[in-house]
Parts: C-alpha cells; structure tokens; sequence
C-alpha cells in the first residue's frame, strides 16, 4: 500500500509540474508593425499612421522615426522589445525643437489573434535636441495589454499578458550602441486561467490528504 502511495503521489506531483510549466513556457509570437487607420503610428500626423516625425524648429533640421518588430516568435517568461525609434541630425552641430506628441504603438498577438496599444505621450516642454542631447521621453499608458481581453482592443489575449518598461528615454543622435537608436523594452507572461489555477490547487490538495492519511495510518 505505501508504494502505491508513493506512485499516486508522483503522478499528481507530475501533473502540478506539468501543469507550471505549460502555463509558463507557450510559444508567442507577436509584432508590432500594424497599418491602418488604427497602425502604429504618431497621432495627429498629417499623414495617416507615419513613422516618421520631423522637427518644426531650430536651426537644424531632424527626424525621429519609428520601426516595429515583424512576427517576432518567443517563449513565455521572456524579454522582449517592440521595435525602436531612431533619433536622427544628420550634421547636426547645434540644435533642433520637436513638438509634444503622442504615438500609438499597437501590439498585434498573432498565436492569440489579439489586438492591444500602448499610447505613448511626449511632453518636451520645447527641449532642444543637439547631437549629444535629447529631452525626448515618453511615458506609455497601459502598463499591461492581457491577459485575456484586458486593454484588448480586438479579440482575446488568451493566457498571455504583455508589459511595457515605462518610460522610453529617447537618446541622442550620437549617442547608443547604434547612434541614436532607442529600443522600446518589455515583457511577455503566460498567466495560467483560474480554471488551471482550481487543478493544481486540487492536486497539491490531494497530495497533503494523501500525506495526512500516511502519517495517521502510521
């Protein structure tokens, strides 16, 4: 009897591990290069969903373009960025003024057919930019699209949440590993569903009663 305890223990045992790790190791793939009218893109351009946004002042003239990440395929916990922005004067040897903005980057989850946006705002209280300078920072807001239809604008996320670093700190345009090239950092989880949630509860469960009945008996 105290073997086919010791069986039943490790199978239920087996089945709680097997349970965190489906729940933690899903295979995501996502991007961020939406197009649209709702694509990811500076708000309020002239030009519908452009990535690019030029200077309005100054002496120099600069750029700050966007580029999103196509169909990137990852685990769950895992690292990732959205894309980035390039801070661009070229022969910039004094200064240039961009205006406050607002970007829309939007996430698309391919595996979860899922749709959400972290809406980025720029407050540069007319900064200048010059070639080893930027006041360029952006605050994103939700922190969180997922799980499920949270902050969802299309569809369900499923199990799968994604996070943003907040803020994005622009560099400067001589400045980073790549001169003036900003990642857009965050991360991806796979949070298990209260119905997984309510089994590996049963499980651990049935594992203190087994552990209870042993003792007793002994």
């Amino acid at each position: 009897m105290t073997i086919r305890r010791l069986v039943q223990a490790a199978l239920m045992a087996g089945v709680v591990l097997a349970m965190a790790v489906s729940a933690s190791a899903d295979a995501i793939t996502y991007n961020t290069i939406s197009t649209g009218a709702a694509g990811t893109g500076f708000v309020g351009d002239p030009n519908p969903n452009d990535l690019i946004l030029n200077s309005t002042g100054g002496t120099q003239a600069a750029t700050l373009t966007f580029t999103g990440d196509s169909n990137v395929a990852t685990g769950t916990p895992s690292g990732i960025s959205y894309g980035h922005f390039v801070l661009a004067c070229p022969g910039c040897t004094r200064y240039s003024i961009f205006p406050d903005f607002t970007f829309d980057l939007v996430v698309t989850d391919v595996t979860d057919g899922a749709t959400g946006v972290f809406a980025g705002t720029a407050v540069i209280d007319s900064g200048d930019v010059f070639s080893d300078v930027s006041p360029i920072t952006i605050d994103w807001v939700p922190l969180t699209l997922g799980p499920g239809t949270s902050n969802a604008t299309a569809g369900s996320f499923g199990q799968t949440e994604f996070d943003t670093t907040n803020p994005t700190e622009i560099v400067a345009p001589n400045n980073g590993d790549i001169a003036g090239r900003t990642s857009v950092q965050g991360e991806i989880d796979s949070v298990p569903e209260p119905a997984t949630f309510s089994l590996i509860g049963g499980a651990l469960m049935g594992l203190g009663l087994l552990g209870r009945k042993r003792l007793f008996r002994a």
